[in-house]
């Protein structure tokens, strides 16, 4: 199965209109969060990327709430947004969870969630699966401008106890289009760009 998986768009229409080119590619298409700034603007991305016809996952990031998300992405056909909830696509079981985690320092706008509150969004989370957050687990793909590692602890301990086949998330900006394996989990932090991912 091919994916393409992005997050981040942020309003990026241009990004959006190659991410619909790039979906030819794919079989399924994985949208790991934050497509509005600041809760403006969700409509800006989401109306060309619905050109897109391939089964799609979509998680809320930070900058946008799951009901907002939901609300925009009706004229999305082919797209289903989950948040602390799961699907199934050709056989293979999805997990979503959206939102800053751990709480970010961004302030009240922000969508975000703690760790016990993400913990009970990841309880469902099906073993050998594949996993959409718009945070990475905690030591991975999650470095900021100093070094410093953003990412979550409730996270990771879900990949470490159900071992996703493929972890897309996005979030920290200074590592978009990085991956790295944990356990026998692939994780990668996918940014607007685009990256398509084959997976067994």
């Amino acid at each position: 199965m091919k994916y393409l998986c992005f997050s981040d768009l942020h309003r990026d229409t241009v990004a959006a209109a190659n991410l619909v080119s790039l979906a030819a590619d794919a079989d399924v298409v994985l949208g790991a969060g934050d497509f509005a700034n600041r809760h403006l603007g969700i409509n800006d991305t989401l109306e060309i990327l619905a050109a897109i016809d391939k089964p799609t996952v979509l998680v809320p990031g930070n900058g946008e709430t799951a009901e907002e998300l939901r609300s925009a992405a009706k004229i999305w056909k082919s797209a289903r947004v989950l948040h602390g909830e799961g699907c199934e696509i050709d056989g293979i079981d999805f997990w979503g969870v959206g939102g800053g985690i751990p709480v970010t320092p961004f302030g009240d706008w922000s969508y975000d969630f703690d760790e016990t509150q993400a913990k009970r969004l990841l309880n469902g989370c099906p073993t050998k699966g594949i996993l959409v957050v718009h945070s990475p687990p905690i030591d991975t793909v999650d470095h900021d401008t100093t070094g410093r590692v953003r990412g979550s602890h409730a996270i990771r301990m879900a990949i470490e106890t159900k071992m996703p086949k493929l972890v897309v998330c996005g979030h920290i900006h200074c590592d978009w289009e990085k991956q790295v394996v944990l356990c026998e989990s692939r994780i990668l932090n996918a940014g607007p760009r685009g990256v398509l991912i084959e997976v067994d």
